[in-house]
């Protein structure tokens, strides 16, 4: 078993694809938030609606699902 995993230039390549991902996320919930006719956030938060939390839940798997398999290529 060899160790190419720990060569700073695959940590550094991972961590760069790991902020990528994130940043896609979030824009792509961003996103979602400003289409949608009232606010994620105060909805999710202040109002506990909890068949809105799992709507968003499921597009927060799907969307790291696509954006994992875009950067695992």
């Amino acid at each position: 078993m060899t160790l190419d995993w720990l060569k700073p230039e695959v940590v550094l390549g991972s961590a760069m694809y790991a902020v990528i991902g994130v940043v896609i996320f979030w824009i792509a919930f961003v996103i979602v938030d400003l289409i949608t006719p009232y606010k994620l956030w105060e909805e999710l938060v202040e109002r506990k609606n909890l068949a809105l939390a799992v709507v968003v839940a499921a597009m927060c798997i799907s969307i790291g699902n696509i954006v994992a398999a875009a950067i695992h290529g």
